[in-house]
């Protein structure tokens, strides 16, 4: 089997798998299998760091132990979202860090390889998209996919304006195959995307005027979503370059590892929930 029949015949698998569970299952059940994927992404996290048995442990165990005590806490409550400081905290944390920490760290090119420091940005990332997936799925699915469908238009946009227009490397020292070009088309796709959702805002639960100004926002926070989730993916970049390898990890054939699938949705979905808690009514 070819490379491109491998990576698709694992999407033909996993896209109806996520759709499924997406849709069909309960918030704590959905929430208990978001936790299992996340723990798999965790301990992808643990190899990319060099982790030895006490780190991997620390992260991986640490999150598997917060998880399972964060659903016994709010078990059936999940129905609702998340108690709002569970949300805020860890939504709020991860949003800083994409917004305040990452982009230097890309862009200074940062060899941190402090098992503290990539244990707690582990912590600070994988937990922030784990609560926000959770969150979003209880107010909606759609929503979920709505948010998911910023970054995967993003990125397809990116990868096809990039091949006919690309020129300037965006990041040639961390991801060689990005341009600028490409960013910018990714941009315009998500603009476009963002409008068409506009005749759908009180259907998914917003209260307020969809006037001019309520428009613009919300297609300049669809367009935030999308830079950060160009961040995320050169994070995870970089991370992999320090690390001196190809992928993440091997579980998905023809995708790497999970890490690999989800480093844009991890950078997106924190302020995304946030922004459904603060602007969408339950």
């Amino acid at each position: 089997m070819t490379p491109l029949a491998t990576r698709v015949a694992t999407a033909a698998v996993l896209v109806p798998c996520v759709l499924a569970a997406l849709f069909l299952l309960p918030p704590v059940l959905w929430a208990a299998a978001t936790l299992v994927a996340v723990l798999i992404a965790a301990h992808e996290w643990a190899r990319l760091a060099s982790f030895g048995r006490a780190g991997w442990l620390l992260l991986v165990g640490g999150l598997a132990a917060s998880g399972a005590i964060l659903l016994a806490v709010s078990g059936a409550g999940l129905d609702r979202g998340w108690p709002p400081e569970v949300l805020l905290a860890a939504c709020g944390v991860a949003t800083l860090f994409w917004l305040v920490v990452a982009p230097p760290w890309v862009i200074r090119r940062w060899p941190i390889r402090s098992p503290v420091a990539l244990t707690l940005a582990g912590w600070i990332v994988l937990s922030g998209a784990w609560v926000a997936l959770v969150e979003l799925q209880a107010r909606s699915p759609w929503l979920v996919l709505a948010a998911m469908a910023i970054v995967w238009i993003a990125d397809t946009a990116a990868y096809f304006a990039g091949r006919a227009f690309g020129r300037r490397k965006l990041a040639p020292l961390v991801s060689p195959g990005k341009t600028w070009e490409g960013v910018f088309g990714g941009l315009v796709a998500v603009a476009i995307y963002a409008a068409a959702l506009v005749p759908f805002a009180q259907a998914a639960g917003y209260d307020g005027p969809v006037a001019p100004l309520a428009i613009a926002a919300w297609i300049a926070f669809a367009l935030a979503l999308a830079s950060l989730s160009v961040i995320g993916d050169l994070y995870e970049s970089w991370l992999k370059r320090v690390a001196g390898v190809k992928d993440s990890g091997t579980l998905l054939p023809g995708h790497g590892g999970v890490l690999d699938r989800i480093d844009a949705l991890v950078a997106a979905m924190p302020p995304a929930a946030l922004a459904a808690h603060w602007f969408l009514r339950s």
